[in-house]
């Protein structure tokens, strides 16, 4: 089992630190890491992956295999010969990803919009952001279709306070817990997020970003109601998050990238519309 697309967590967290005043070691930066950072519990809110686990609807799947050799090397490796412990001493995997729609995956504009950011265009300051847990996991145990709405926000907002602007919002469904069964995980019906919540999280709360569970935002497919109103307004998204079960509905912290100056939500676009060279990038 491997985590290729652990990309919404599991970031490590990156500071500078400067010292303010003579004498001082470290500065406050530090003394956070030391005092809370290294206390805190740490989940990962990503799945691990392998072939045959969860796929978008139309893909196929991706193969894990050991790296072979493209030209001979005389003395270490013949042209076609898989690399391994025993005759070249290293290990290399080779990955064949026919889509990147696999696993915990952090949905950029550039889905739909053609000019609209990658995720290599993620600003780092959404390295660290406040995070919002919404359970609707007993509404989904009674209808496995259920769409998070607008009233389930302002519930979890009735017992912690406002949404914090700038925060992630995660809906936790516990549908993750069927990430073992790929039919299911992925047949309708699954629980979502309808668009009429988070047109409220974004123009009303000014959050970050969503995520869910299922690898589909809502059930509106083949239209795609909410992720289409999500990507084409420059806001990214996560999707197939796991292990929201351990994390407490309010007070947690999720990392994402590194700190800079950028407010990361609505993202940029470029100029022109993204085309793939030669080269597939």
């Amino acid at each position: 089992m491997r985590r290729l697309a652990s990309l919404l967590l599991g970031s490590a967290l990156s500071f500078t630190a400067r010292a303010e005043t003579a004498g001082s070691v470290g500065g406050p930066l530090w003394d956070f890491y030391r005092t809370t950072l290294t206390q805190a519990k740490y989940i990962d809110l990503t799945h691990a992956i392998a072939p045959g686990g969860p796929i978008g609807e139309g893909f196929g799947d991706f193969t894990v295999g050991a790296a072979v050799a493209c030209v001979s090397i005389p003395g270490l490796i013949e042209k076609g010969e898989p690399f391994t412990y025993g005759k070249q001493g290293v290990a290399i995997t080779a990955y064949g990803l026919p889509m990147d729609h696999i696993g915990t995956q952090f949905g950029p504009p550039a889905h739909l919009n053609p000019q609209g950011s990658t995720i290599s265009d993620n600003p780092p300051t959404v390295a660290l952001r406040p995070l919002v847990v919404v359970n609707v996991v007993r509404k989904v145990a009674a209808d496995p279709g259920y769409q998070a709405t607008v009233w389930d926000v302002k519930d979890w907002e009735r017992r912690h306070g406002t949404d914090p602007a700038g925060s992630v919002v995660m809906f936790r469904s516990d549908w993750s817990k069927k990430w073992g069964d790929p039919k299911r995980f992925t047949t309708p019906p699954f629980p979502g997020v309808s668009l009429a919540a988070l047109k409220f999280l974004h123009l009303e709360r000014h959050i970050l970003m969503h995520g869910h569970e299922p690898l589909d935002t809502d059930d509106t497919a083949p239209r795609f109601v909410a992720e289409t109103w999500l990507l084409e307004h420059n806001f990214a998204q996560a999707e197939g998050v796991a292990n929201l079960d351990q994390v407490p509905e309010s007070g947690a912290l999720i990392a994402i990238g590194t700190i800079a100056a950028r407010p990361g939500a609505p993202l940029d676009t470029h100029a022109h519309a993204l085309s793939r060279g030669s080269d597939a990038c």
